[in-house]
This record gives structure tokens, C-alpha cells and sequence, in this order.
């Protein structure tokens, strides 16, 4: 069992809660990913916390003190309508599947998901921040990014053995949901790849910090931020944003939307339609009514 953060510092005491070892062992037994175990033990502390603080015990509280914890999250901590959905999957994994009990519902509305627009460079802010990464290891890994369309786990998760230059595929090995899927590997980038490998000599993963560990996700979001500095492009963006440039970009030089979801590893398609409402196909075809107005 891997050794995940389990223990919770009180805010009235030095004392700490220790997450039960089962509630650890379920979660890698039914196979959910590192981060959503990583999530789930960082909720399910935070509420054994509370019980603590509040002397009740974990194991006998009742389904209106959950909901009252609910309430208590809502207001005090003011939490997003995200975290405070996980929270009631990572409470409810514990009493229905560790502990074994009927499934429950709380009476407490989920609040629905905010759909917000994923936010893309243009092709031209992508060549720009792409040109100005000097560093060979680094320019490699951000172009790999976007030529295929990975998440930073995904590209940090790649051996060499991940490269098939044969078929021109990328294999994307324990992706979200822990799926397994293939994306496109360009043939500039197999290049870049190939001059890359010659220099730095990786032996486990594709792209590796000091003695060979894996390279750390910290560690290409700044060279992403610095990049973007240097190239000035202003954009409030994330590393995440290749991987939405390179839909973005596809849909609008003719992919069909089926094959850019196989390519993202999305599992509807009304994931990946999202992406119909920031292409600019057909809005560059339009002119504002304001445009005809000759006295302005």
C-alpha cells in the first residue's frame, strides 16, 4: 500500500487523526486512481476531524450529523460546488463500502457542476512560447504536450518503451479512470525526441528529474509560466491549456469531434463537445451588426 498523507492536525490541539488503513486499502483494491485517493483521504481527515473536534465517533454518527457537517462545510469553509460533491463521495465510500452499510442518501442537494469554458492559446501564442524554450529537455516535453494532446500525469507517466515510432502512436497507460488509450506521436516531434534521447540518456521514464526519479509536475508548470513570460503572451492560462489548444486547434482544421475524444481519452462526447464552443469555425464569418452601422 503506498504511504499517503493520512493524519490531520486538530486546530484546538497538538493530537492527530489517523485515517483507518482499510478505508486506504479499499480504495487501491477497487483500483481508483493516485489523485482521487490522494483526494478522498485529504476530505475524509478533514471530516474525521470534525468528528473529533465535535467528540463524536466515527463510527456511530448518525446521517444528520453528516448533513449537519454538510452545512457546516458550506458556510464556514466555503467550499466549491466541486469539493463539496467529492466530499460526499469520499464520506459515503467510507460507511458504504469500508464499513459495509446500506447506500444512503443525505437530504442535501448537490449542487450542480459549473460548465466552464476550457481557456486556449492561438496557434500563433503556441509557436511563440514554444520558440522561446531554449532548454532541450524542456521544449521537448512542452511540444509533446501539445502535439498529443496529454495531460502533465500522462506526459510524466511515459516510459521510452510508450514511444511507438512504427506505427507513429504515443500509448497512454493508466490515463484518468485509469483507461488505457494510443495518440497521435507527430513526426517533428519523434525528431525532437530522438535528439533529446541522445542527450540526456533517460532509463525508466521518458523524462526524468535528478538520478533518474520522475520529473516533477512543479517543475514543467513553471517552466510553462516562464515560458509564457518570455513569449508575452498575458493570458491567465494553465499548463492544462495545451492539452485544450491542441482539441481547439484539431476541431478547427476539420478532425471530426469523434476522433479528437478517442485521442483525449474522453469518455462522452459531450466531454468533448465543449471544445464547439471556443473554436472560432464560422464565427470569423460573421459580421457584427454594428459593423453596418455608418454613423457611429
Amino acid at each position: 500500500m503506498k504511504d499517503y498523507p493520512t493524519r490531520l492536525p486538530f486546530h484546538t490541539n497538538a493530537n492527530y487523526v489517523q485515517v483507518p488503513k482499510a478505508y486506504l486499502q479499499k480504495l487501491e483494491l477497487l483500483r481508483y486512481s493516485e489523485s482521487t485517493i490522494k483526494v478522498y483521504t485529504y476530505l475524509f481527515r478533514q471530516f474525521m476531524g470534525y468528528c473529533a473536534e465535535n467528540h463524536l465517533k466515527i463510527d456511530s454518527v448518525t446521517k444528520p450529523q453528516v448533513e449537519a457537517y454538510f452545512t457546516h462545510s458550506i458556510k464556514a469553509k466555503k467550499i466549491s460546488a466541486s469539493t463539496q460533491n467529492q466530499t460526499i463521495n469520499a464520506i459515503k465510500f467510507y460507511f458504504e463500502h469500508v464499513k459495509g452499510g446500506e447506500r444512503m442518501a443525505y437530504e442535501l442537494e448537490r449542487p450542480r457542476k459549473v460548465v466552464t469554458l476550457p481557456k486556449v492559446l492561438s496557434e500563433q501564442e503556441v509557436g511563440a512560447i514554444l520558440r522561446v524554450t531554449n532548454n532541450k529537455k524542456h521544449k521537448t516535453m512542452l511540444c509533446l504536450m501539445y502535439s498529443a494532446g496529454l495531460r502533465v500525469s500522462e506526459l510524466l507517466r511515459l516510459t521510452i518503451t510508450d514511444i511507438d515510432s512504427q506505427r507513429m502512436l504515443i500509448y497512454v497507460r493508466g490515463a484518468k479512470g485509469n483507461k488505457d488509450r494510443t495518440t497521435i506521436l507527430s513526426e517533428k516531434v519523434l525528431l525532437m525526441l530522438r535528439d533529446y534521447f541522445k542527450v540526456y540518456r533517460p532509463k525508466d521514464w521518458l523524462f526524468e528529474g535528478p538520478k533518474h526519479t520522475q520529473y516533477s509536475a512543479g517543475s514543467i508548470r513553471k517552466v510553462f509560466r516562464r515560458s509564457m513570460l518570455a513569449a508575452r503572451v498575458h493570458k491567465k492560462l494553465t499548463l492544462h491549456s495545451l492539452r485544450h489548444s491542441f482539441a481547439t486547434h484539431l476541431l478547427e482544421h476539420g478532425t471530426n469531434l469523434r476522433y479528437i475524444q478517442a485521442l483525449l481519452g474522453h469518455n462522452s462526447s459531450k466531454t468533448t463537445e465543449i471544445y464547439t464552443h471556443v473554436t472560432k469555425i464560422g464565427v470569423d464569418k460573421i459580421a457584427s451588426p454594428i459593423d453596418r452601422l455608418t454613423d457611429v
